[in-house]
Protein backbone atom coordinates (compact mmCIF):
# COMPACT_ATOMS: atom_id res chain seq x y z
CA UNK A 1 0.00 0.00 0.00
CA UNK A 2 0.65 3.67 -0.91
CA UNK A 3 3.45 5.20 2.17
CA UNK A 4 2.15 8.80 0.98
CA UNK A 5 0.56 10.77 3.68
CA UNK A 6 -0.60 14.10 2.16
CA UNK A 7 -0.95 15.76 5.74
CA UNK A 8 2.43 15.54 6.74
CA UNK A 9 2.71 18.41 3.76
CA UNK A 10 2.60 22.17 4.56
CA UNK A 11 -0.41 24.06 3.65
CA UNK A 12 0.49 25.79 -0.09
CA UNK A 13 1.43 29.54 1.56
CA UNK A 14 -0.95 31.67 -0.23
CA UNK A 15 0.22 33.44 -2.87
CA UNK A 16 2.23 30.20 -4.75
CA UNK A 17 2.06 27.92 -7.13
CA UNK A 18 2.16 24.14 -6.16
CA UNK A 19 4.45 21.72 -8.60
CA UNK A 20 4.38 17.86 -7.58
CA UNK A 21 7.29 16.66 -9.91
CA UNK A 22 8.03 12.71 -9.51
CA UNK A 23 11.03 10.73 -10.76
CA UNK A 24 11.63 8.52 -13.30
CA UNK A 25 8.34 5.77 -13.80
CA UNK A 26 9.89 2.49 -14.18
CA UNK A 27 7.63 0.15 -15.77
CA UNK A 28 4.15 -1.00 -14.64
CA UNK A 29 5.10 -0.71 -11.50
CA UNK A 30 5.69 2.40 -11.61
CA UNK A 31 2.85 3.53 -13.90
CA UNK A 32 0.50 1.28 -11.04
CA UNK A 33 1.43 3.49 -8.16
CA UNK A 34 0.38 6.69 -10.43
CA UNK A 35 -2.68 5.28 -11.31
CA UNK A 36 -3.34 4.19 -7.20
CA UNK A 37 -1.72 7.63 -5.79
CA UNK A 38 -1.33 10.52 -7.66
CA UNK A 39 -4.48 11.72 -8.29
CA UNK A 40 -6.08 11.18 -4.26
CA UNK A 41 -2.18 13.11 -3.52
CA UNK A 42 -2.32 16.29 -5.57
CA UNK A 43 -5.96 16.59 -4.73
CA UNK A 44 -5.24 16.54 -1.37
CA UNK A 45 -2.44 19.06 -0.92
CA UNK A 46 -3.41 21.03 -3.51
CA UNK A 47 -1.54 20.76 -6.59
CA UNK A 48 -1.46 23.21 -9.83
CA UNK A 49 0.99 21.57 -11.64
CA UNK A 50 2.06 17.76 -12.05
CA UNK A 51 5.41 17.09 -13.83
CA UNK A 52 6.49 13.11 -14.31
CA UNK A 53 9.37 11.98 -15.92
CA UNK A 54 8.78 8.84 -18.12
CA UNK A 55 11.38 7.93 -19.81
CA UNK A 56 11.67 4.15 -18.42
CA UNK A 57 7.68 3.97 -18.56
CA UNK A 58 7.42 1.48 -20.75
CA UNK A 59 9.16 -2.05 -19.86
CA UNK A 60 11.50 -0.37 -18.11
CA UNK A 61 13.14 1.57 -20.95
CA UNK A 62 11.36 4.06 -22.97
CA UNK A 63 7.84 5.40 -23.57
CA UNK A 64 5.30 4.77 -26.15
CA UNK A 65 1.58 6.33 -27.19
CA UNK A 66 -0.10 3.92 -24.75
CA UNK A 67 1.98 4.38 -21.58
CA UNK A 68 2.15 8.38 -22.43
CA UNK A 69 -1.27 8.33 -21.86
CA UNK A 70 -1.73 5.89 -19.00
CA UNK A 71 0.77 8.75 -17.13
CA UNK A 72 -1.79 11.26 -18.52
CA UNK A 73 -4.58 9.47 -17.21
CA UNK A 74 -3.20 9.04 -13.74
CA UNK A 75 -3.05 12.75 -13.17
CA UNK A 76 -0.04 14.50 -15.07
CA UNK A 77 -0.19 17.33 -16.68
CA UNK A 78 3.48 17.17 -18.63
CA UNK A 79 6.08 14.62 -18.98
CA UNK A 80 9.83 14.68 -19.75
CA UNK A 81 11.76 12.47 -21.07
CA UNK A 82 15.69 11.48 -21.27
CA UNK A 83 18.29 9.08 -23.19
CA UNK A 84 16.06 6.48 -23.71
CA UNK A 85 13.09 8.78 -25.40
CA UNK A 86 13.33 7.11 -29.13
CA UNK A 87 13.74 3.93 -27.59
CA UNK A 88 10.55 1.90 -28.56
CA UNK A 89 8.56 1.93 -31.78
CA UNK A 90 6.30 4.52 -32.80
CA UNK A 91 8.10 7.03 -30.30
CA UNK A 92 8.55 9.34 -32.41
CA UNK A 93 5.18 9.62 -33.88
CA UNK A 94 4.11 9.61 -30.55
CA UNK A 95 6.26 12.52 -29.77
CA UNK A 96 5.15 14.51 -32.74
CA UNK A 97 1.42 14.46 -31.91
CA UNK A 98 2.34 14.97 -28.06
CA UNK A 99 4.20 18.39 -28.39
CA UNK A 100 1.94 19.80 -25.77
CA UNK A 101 2.42 17.80 -23.03
CA UNK A 102 5.17 15.65 -23.61
CA UNK A 103 9.08 16.69 -24.03
CA UNK A 104 12.34 15.29 -25.37
CA UNK A 105 15.56 17.02 -24.32
CA UNK A 106 15.81 19.98 -26.02
CA UNK A 107 19.69 20.15 -26.77
CA UNK A 108 19.12 17.34 -29.07
CA UNK A 109 19.37 18.33 -32.66
CA UNK A 110 16.20 20.05 -33.11
CA UNK A 111 16.57 19.85 -37.47
CA UNK A 112 16.24 16.15 -36.92
CA UNK A 113 14.89 15.05 -33.56
CA UNK A 114 11.33 14.25 -33.33
CA UNK A 115 9.16 15.82 -30.96
CA UNK A 116 10.22 19.70 -28.98
CA UNK A 117 11.97 20.22 -25.56
CA UNK A 118 10.51 22.45 -24.26
CA UNK A 119 6.29 23.54 -23.58
CA UNK A 120 4.26 26.18 -21.72
CA UNK A 121 1.31 25.87 -19.94
CA UNK A 122 -1.02 28.32 -18.59
CA UNK A 123 -3.03 27.45 -15.12
CA UNK A 124 -5.94 27.30 -13.53
CA UNK A 125 -5.01 30.37 -11.48
CA UNK A 126 -3.73 32.19 -14.14
CA UNK A 127 0.00 31.85 -14.05
CA UNK A 128 2.36 30.75 -17.17
CA UNK A 129 4.80 28.12 -16.67
CA UNK A 130 7.28 27.13 -18.94
CA UNK A 131 9.12 23.56 -18.75
CA UNK A 132 12.43 22.32 -20.70
CA UNK A 133 13.82 18.96 -20.75
CA UNK A 134 17.80 18.61 -20.61
CA UNK A 135 20.23 15.66 -21.01
CA UNK A 136 24.10 15.75 -19.50
CA UNK A 137 26.96 14.92 -21.16
CA UNK A 138 28.45 13.44 -18.41
CA UNK A 139 28.76 9.72 -18.94
CA UNK A 140 26.58 9.70 -21.30
CA UNK A 141 27.08 9.57 -24.73
CA UNK A 142 24.84 11.25 -28.23
CA UNK A 143 24.98 14.07 -30.17
CA UNK A 144 23.53 16.76 -28.22
CA UNK A 145 24.62 20.14 -27.26
CA UNK A 146 26.11 21.98 -24.22
CA UNK A 147 22.79 21.66 -21.70
CA UNK A 148 24.41 25.13 -20.03
CA UNK A 149 24.37 27.23 -23.46
CA UNK A 150 20.68 26.13 -24.64
CA UNK A 151 19.08 26.55 -21.08
CA UNK A 152 20.35 30.35 -21.19
CA UNK A 153 18.72 30.74 -24.68
CA UNK A 154 15.95 29.49 -23.44
CA UNK A 155 15.96 31.42 -19.87
CA UNK A 156 16.55 34.71 -22.20
CA UNK A 157 13.47 33.73 -24.37
CA UNK A 158 10.18 32.89 -21.54
CA UNK A 159 11.74 36.11 -20.24
CA UNK A 160 10.87 37.97 -23.36
CA UNK A 161 7.82 36.12 -22.80
CA UNK A 162 6.90 36.98 -20.03
CA UNK A 163 7.00 33.98 -18.10
CA UNK A 164 6.29 33.51 -14.34
CA UNK A 165 7.69 30.12 -13.46
CA UNK A 166 10.30 28.28 -15.07
CA UNK A 167 11.35 24.84 -14.89
CA UNK A 168 13.83 22.12 -15.74
CA UNK A 169 14.41 18.59 -15.72
CA UNK A 170 18.48 18.16 -15.84
CA UNK A 171 18.40 14.57 -16.64
CA UNK A 172 21.97 13.82 -15.85
CA UNK A 173 24.51 10.64 -14.71
CA UNK A 174 27.01 13.40 -12.91
CA UNK A 175 25.81 14.72 -9.41
CA UNK A 176 28.60 17.46 -10.19
CA UNK A 177 27.32 18.30 -13.31
CA UNK A 178 23.64 18.85 -12.46
CA UNK A 179 24.74 21.16 -9.27
CA UNK A 180 26.83 23.02 -12.15
CA UNK A 181 23.92 23.24 -13.53
CA UNK A 182 21.92 24.38 -9.87
CA UNK A 183 24.93 27.39 -9.73
CA UNK A 184 24.76 28.45 -13.55
CA UNK A 185 21.15 28.93 -12.94
CA UNK A 186 20.28 29.42 -9.31
CA UNK A 187 18.46 33.12 -9.40
CA UNK A 188 17.44 32.41 -13.33
CA UNK A 189 14.87 29.52 -13.20
CA UNK A 190 12.13 28.90 -10.74
CA UNK A 191 12.87 24.81 -9.86
CA UNK A 192 15.50 22.60 -11.45
CA UNK A 193 15.03 18.64 -10.80
CA UNK A 194 18.14 16.08 -11.45
CA UNK A 195 16.62 12.82 -13.06
CA UNK A 196 18.23 9.85 -14.23
CA UNK A 197 20.12 7.97 -11.63
CA UNK A 198 16.58 6.56 -9.64
CA UNK A 199 18.08 7.61 -6.27
CA UNK A 200 16.69 9.75 -4.35
CA UNK A 201 19.20 12.24 -3.24
CA UNK A 202 19.06 14.34 0.55
CA UNK A 203 19.76 17.76 -0.49
CA UNK A 204 15.90 18.91 -1.89
CA UNK A 205 16.73 22.73 -0.83
CA UNK A 206 16.47 26.70 -2.11
CA UNK A 207 19.26 27.65 -3.56
CA UNK A 208 20.68 31.60 -2.09
CA UNK A 209 19.20 32.77 -5.37
CA UNK A 210 15.46 31.55 -4.46
CA UNK A 211 15.87 28.62 -7.08
CA UNK A 212 13.86 25.08 -6.01
CA UNK A 213 16.38 22.43 -6.35
CA UNK A 214 17.34 18.60 -6.11
CA UNK A 215 19.89 16.36 -7.68
CA UNK A 216 17.64 13.51 -8.30
CA UNK A 217 13.95 13.16 -7.60
CA UNK A 218 14.53 9.44 -7.39
CA UNK A 219 12.45 6.41 -9.53
CA UNK A 220 8.41 5.83 -9.33
CA UNK A 221 8.61 2.27 -9.45
CA UNK A 222 9.42 -1.12 -7.28
CA UNK A 223 11.92 -0.76 -4.85
CA UNK A 224 12.31 -4.57 -4.39
CA UNK A 225 15.23 -4.68 -6.99
CA UNK A 226 17.90 -2.37 -8.21
CA UNK A 227 16.81 0.83 -9.58
CA UNK A 228 13.61 -0.63 -10.56
CA UNK A 229 15.07 -3.50 -12.40
CA UNK A 230 15.05 -7.24 -11.46
CA UNK A 231 17.98 -7.83 -9.23
CA UNK A 232 19.25 -11.15 -10.67
CA UNK A 233 19.60 -9.37 -13.40
CA UNK A 234 21.18 -6.21 -12.02
CA UNK A 235 23.80 -8.91 -10.38
CA UNK A 236 24.55 -10.96 -13.59
CA UNK A 237 25.54 -7.94 -15.61
CA UNK A 238 28.12 -7.23 -12.59
CA UNK A 239 29.39 -10.59 -12.00
CA UNK A 240 29.57 -11.66 -15.73
CA UNK A 241 30.55 -10.75 -18.70
CA UNK A 242 27.76 -12.07 -21.24
CA UNK A 243 24.97 -9.52 -21.70
CA UNK A 244 21.90 -10.17 -20.07
CA UNK A 245 18.68 -8.05 -20.69
CA UNK A 246 16.99 -6.24 -17.88
CA UNK A 247 13.79 -7.04 -16.67
CA UNK A 248 11.38 -4.77 -14.70
CA UNK A 249 11.38 -5.73 -10.92
CA UNK A 250 8.02 -6.86 -9.38
CA UNK A 251 6.51 -5.64 -6.50
CA UNK A 252 4.21 -2.46 -5.50
CA UNK A 253 5.82 0.88 -7.02
CA UNK A 254 6.54 3.84 -4.65
CA UNK A 255 6.74 7.73 -5.47
CA UNK A 256 9.64 9.74 -5.37
CA UNK A 257 10.14 13.10 -6.22
CA UNK A 258 9.27 16.64 -5.01
CA UNK A 259 6.38 19.45 -4.28
CA UNK A 260 7.79 23.06 -4.74
CA UNK A 261 6.09 25.97 -3.46
CA UNK A 262 7.10 29.26 -5.81
CA UNK A 263 6.12 32.35 -5.59
CA UNK A 264 3.25 33.34 -8.47
CA UNK A 265 4.13 36.43 -8.95
CA UNK A 266 8.09 36.46 -8.90
CA UNK A 267 9.20 33.15 -10.42
CA UNK A 268 10.72 32.62 -7.05
CA UNK A 269 11.36 29.56 -4.89
CA UNK A 270 9.80 29.55 -1.33
CA UNK A 271 9.85 25.57 -0.26
CA UNK A 272 10.70 22.42 -1.78
CA UNK A 273 9.76 18.91 0.01
CA UNK A 274 10.78 15.60 -1.30
CA UNK A 275 8.21 12.84 -2.02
Amino acid sequence: MSKLDPSSYPLKPVGCTRIVFLGDVVGRPGRNALKQDLRPFREAIQADLVIVNGENAAGGAGIDASTGQEIRSAGADIVTLGDHSFQRKGAADFLNASKAWCIRPSNLPGDVTPGVGMCRTTLANGVSVAVINLLGRVFLSGTMECPFRAISRWIDHEKSQGTTITVCDMHAEATSEKWAMARHVDGKISLLVGTHTHVQTSDAQILPGGTAYITDLGMTGSPDGVIGMKSSVALERFLAPLPAPYEVAEGVGVLHGVVADIDSKTGRGVAIYKV
